[in-house]
């Protein structure tokens, strides 16, 4: 199977490694070419600005399931025209104690070309399919909701 990697770099701006005195803004190099600003969520001191790495779960997990949502509408003969989606990941304690995602969000909203529709049903039946089969949804834990939008 594929390895797929991406590199991460990270440089100490303070005099010294000390709690709560160091900043957390990082690299993240995809595909050896694409970077992209990183930090913490807001909550935990990070910059707004910068993607952290919760949303980067959701991301994933939207991007996901959308490649594999547009593969079944193809095989399907649905002529998909776009797909949006609003992905949200929810931060909360596992019944451990420990933080974690324990929530993903995605309301997709698929459009067709003109005078082709489905009902609800078959888009449930749709993005349900997708949700089995999306490797990454395979690969997460967290509770995981997929409300299209119809």
């Amino acid at each position: 199977m594929s390895d797929l990697a991406i590199d991460v770099h990270w440089q100490r701006h303070t005099t010294s490694l000390a709690p709560g005195e160091y900043n957390t803004e990082h690299e993240i190099v995809f595909s050896r070419q694409h970077a992209l600003t990183g930090d913490a969520a807001p909550d935990w001191g990070g910059n707004v600005n910068a993607a952290n790495p919760e949303q980067a779960i959701a991301a994933s997990l939207s991007s996901c399931h959308m490649m594999t949502f547009l593969a079944l509408a193809a095989k399907a003969g649905w002529p998909v025209a776009s797909y949006h989606d609003r992905a949200k990941a929810t931060l909360g304690k596992t019944a451990q104690g420990r933080m974690a995602v324990t929530e993903l969000t995605l309301t997709p909203r698929v459009c067709f070309d003109s005078g082709f529709a489905v009902s609800s049903d078959e888009m449930e039946r749709m993005h349900h399919r997708a949700h089995r089969y999306c490797f990454i949804a395979n690969s997460i834990s967290a509770t995981m909701t997929i409300a299209p939008v119809l």
